[in-house]
């Protein structure tokens, strides 16, 4: 199942993250360890669907994604974080190759 389009609408803002750039919202639920939430909003990643298979890291031509150590989460113990959302250039990359459907770009 792949990442709710509509989070924004069926979710709210539980926190920010901040990890190598500018804090970026979390979408909630969030019950660490087994409900990460969804992260960025722009850049949105629902850590709870990231299965750490780093495509969209390989992808990014603005190294947008960082690696953020989610130790005890079911579906894998680091997750892709959007940790430099704001340099988003909208070129879908990241969307077309997570094999997962985790990410959701929505361009400004």
């Amino acid at each position: 199942m792949p990442i709710d389009s509509d989070f924004k609408t069926n979710r709210q803002v539980a926190t920010k993250h901040e990890y190598k750039g500018p804090a970026h919202d979390v979408w909630g639920p969030v019950e660490a360890p087994a409900k990460l939430g969804i992260h960025g909003t722009a850049v949105a990643v629902d850590w709870d669907l990231c299965t750490a298979d780093g495509s969209c890291i390989s992808v990014c031509p603005v190294n947008l994604y960082e690696w953020f150590d989610t130790p005890g989460h079911p579906a894998s113990a680091k997750k892709s974080d959007p940790a430099r959302e704001p340099d988003c250039i909208f070129c879908m990359a990241c969307v077309n190759v997570c094999p997962v459907q985790a990410i959701k770009v929505t361009a400004p």
